[in-house]
């Protein structure tokens, strides 16, 4: 799976994501929420622990057996099937789009900690990867940033930048909304030399009212980024 992936279904402020689906094909196959959680290399008590969570946000999605003449076990719900169909869809037209969207920033290095570099753009400073040593400071260099790994948030409910691990934040407003059946491509203008482009579920879309003119904070992990020599 693409490692900027970050789809999600959503229900009750429960993300169900690809950890989740995985989960769950993982009991489907081996009849046993003990044995899926050992097959992914996740405790036991973990994996019960975001099960519970999951089924009180999305309802049941696992039936279990104790005991009886076939030892017991456990299989999927209608309802888990459904969801894990659900987000195969989503996957797919997501992955598809996101193969081919980035945006573009200009800028030039401020500053370098190791393979991160520190690039002030004209919407901001950005946090990417440069590599060793192709990007030295004072280098002009354009920053790439994937459409799937950039996250909107409500500017009122936007976490804390020490509470996230995606550390590039910037403010802009909607500029256009592109609805697609599961997956919606939203542009968003920073102030930058380009507009913004993200990838998010048509759930989002509905939970944040996106539309041209409304207020985000766009966000996205230094990992998900490169920059490379103007």
């Amino acid at each position: 799976m693409d490692a900027g992936f970050d789809a999600h279904l959503r229900a009750d402020g429960v993300a169900f994501d690809a950890d989740d689906a995985a989960l769950l094909s993982a009991v489907a196959e081996s009849g046993s929420l003990n044995r899926a959680a050992e097959s992914l290399g996740r405790s036991y008590s973990r994996a019960h622990a975001r099960l519970t969570d999951l089924e009180d946000a999305f309802g049941p999605l696992v039936e279990r057996q104790r005991g009886g003449s076939g030892g017991g076990g456990s299989e999927l719900t209608d309802r888990a099937e459904e969801l894990l169909a659900r987000f195969d869809r989503l996957r797919a037209e997501f992955t598809g789009t996101a193969e081919v969207e980035e945006t573009v920033l200009t800028g030039r290095v401020v500053g370098r900690e190791g393979e991160l570099a520190t690039v002030e753009t004209p919407a901001g400073r950005v946090r990417a990867l440069a590599g060793d040593a192709a990007v030295p400071e004072a280098d002009a260099v354009q920053v790439s940033v994937r459409a799937d790994a950039v996250t909107l948030h409500d500017p009122a409910d936007a976490p804390a930048t020490d509470a996230t691990s995606a550390r590039n934040r910037f403010a802009g407003e909607v500029a256009s909304v592109e609805r697609g059946e599961a997956v919606a491509r939203v542009v968003v203008d920073v102030d930058a030399d380009a507009p913004l482009a993200a990838l998010v579920t048509m759930d989002s879309v509905e939970k944040l009212a996106l539309r041209p003119g409304v207020g985000v904070v766009a966000s996205f992990k230094a990992t998900a980024t490169r920059a490379t020599p103007e």
